[in-house]
C-alpha cells in the first residue's frame, strides 16, 4: 500500500513522455481567484496536476497565506473550486523550464487566457510570474501587486512564481505576497 502522503516520482520515461503534452485546468465560472502559472513542467505533465513538482512552493504558500484550510498535495487540487480558488496557465505546452517558451507563446497564451477570464468572470487572477506577465501582456515595467489593467470586471494580480528555482523569494515572502491577495477579497458570503 502507497503513503498517501508521499508524492510517487514519476520514472525518466514518464517525465520524458510528458514533454509537449497538455494538463486540464481547474475552474469554475465564479471563482474567487484563477491563479495563472507560466506553464505545466514535466512533473505536472507526468502525474496531470498543477505545482506537482516537489520544492515547488504553490500549495504551501496557498495555505500559510490562508487561502486553504490545510496544507493540500497536488493530487487534491480538485478541492479548490469549492474553496473559490482555480488554476489555469499562460501557456498550456508541458515544458521542462520556462525558457523553452518563446514570448510569441507568452502572447498567445496571454490572449487565450484572457477569454478564459472573461469567460470565467473570478473576481481576480493572479498571475504567477512576473517575467510571464510582462512578456505575455506587453507591460514591461509591470511590478508584482496589483495591476492597474482589469480584464472586464476581473482585477488583475501578479504574484512571484513560486518555482523552488525563484530563489527571490523565501516560501514566507511567497506567502506574504499570496496574503495580501487574499486580504484584498471582498469576504465571503
Amino acid at each position: 500500500m502507497t503513503n498517501p502522503t508521499r508524492t510517487v516520482r514519476p520514472t525518466a520515461e514518464q517525465l520524458a513522455a510528458a514533454h509537449g503534452t497538455t494538463i486540464p485546468d481547474v475552474t469554475a465560472p465564479g471563482l474567487r481567484v484563477l491563479f495563472c502559472g507560466i506553464n505545466p513542467g514535466l512533473w505536472s505533465g507526468a502525474t496531470g496536476h498543477h505545482f506537482a513538482r516537489p520544492g515547488n512552493r504553490f500549495w504551501p504558500a496557498l495555505h500559510r497565506s490562508g487561502f486553504t484550510p490545510r496544507l493540500l498535495r497536488p493530487d487534491e487540487q480538485g478541492e479548490l473550486p469549492a474553496l473559490g480558488l482555480g488554476i489555469t496557465n499562460v501557456v498550456a505546452r508541458t515544458t521542462a523550464k520556462a525558457d523553452e517558451l518563446s514570448a510569441e507563446e507568452y502572447r498567445q497564451g496571454s490572449a487565450a487566457l484572457v477569454e478564459r477570464v472573461e469567460r470565467l468572470r473570478p473576481y481576480a487572477l493572479a498571475v504567477l510570474g512576473i517575467g510571464a506577465y510582462r512578456t505575455g501582456f506587453g507591460r514591461p515595467r509591470a511590478r508584482i501587486g496589483c495591476q492597474p489593467d482589469r480584464i472586464g470586471g476581473t482585477e488583475v494580480w501578479v504574484l512571484p512564481n513560486p518555482s523552488g528555482l525563484n530563489a527571490h523569494y523565501t516560501l514566507d515572502g511567497l506567502a506574504a505576497e499570496f496574503r495580501i491577495l487574499r486580504e484584498s477579497l471582498p469576504p465571503v458570503d
